[in-house]
């Protein structure tokens, strides 16, 4: 397996571009976020996570179905940017955190983990998951997103991360595959 991407790599992808992933222009992502924000299904959230946030352009649709949202990423200028795109939204909060050493104390309503999980090697995917089981109150839900292409780069798959979710929280109450992304709601008792 790969090693686990941590915050060095991803500092450096921001040095050389604001916007890696183009979130802020990309018509996929767009259509990604319109799906993501709809297998929520209506629901509004006391309290939301979203673990690996970049600069904050899904932040922004998940702010809207939460009365609290916590929004963390391991890279310091996407944080900085993600809090500058949210400065208007005072029910939204932006840190610098590498997960999951420094997983926030819940509890949540909901966790978004969107692009994020694949980054990880398995001990801290492992790591991660249980943070996520602790902090996840019950009744609430866990909403992962993730690419499903092969990389030379990430230590998982879309798709391996998808199983491993699966295993753990059961099945999804909804889920979508295209194939660019996999997409699942995990709702737990």
């Amino acid at each position: 397996m790969r090693p686990r991407l941590q915050a060095g790599y991803f500092d450096a992808l921001y040095a050389r571009d604001a916007d890696p992933w183009d979130f802020g222009t990309s018509e996929y992502e767009r259509a990604k976020y319109d799906a993501t924000v709809a297998a929520l299904d209506g629901r509004r959230y006391a309290r939301a996570l979203e673990v690996g946030c970049s600069i904050g352009v899904l932040s922004e649709r998940l702010a809207a179905v939460c009365d609290e949202l916590l929004a963390v990423d391991a890279a310091q200028a996407a944080a900085d940017a993600a809090r500058e795109r949210l400065s208007a939204l005072p029910h939204a909060t932006v840190e610098c955190r590498e997960l999951p050493e420094a997983f926030p104390a819940g509890p949540f309503e909901l966790i978004v983990c969107s692009e994020v999980l694949y980054y990880l090697d398995d001990a801290a995917f492992s790591a991660t998951a249980a943070a996520i089981e602790r902090e996840l109150e019950p009744g609430g839900s866990l909403l992962a997103v993730h690419w499903r292409p092969v990389t030379e780069t990430y230590p998982l798959t879309g798709d391996e991360v998808h199983e491993r979710l699966a295993a753990r929280f059961g099945p999804a109450a909804r889920s979508e595959r295209t194939p660019e992304y996999a997409l699942d709601r995990f709702d737990v008792a």
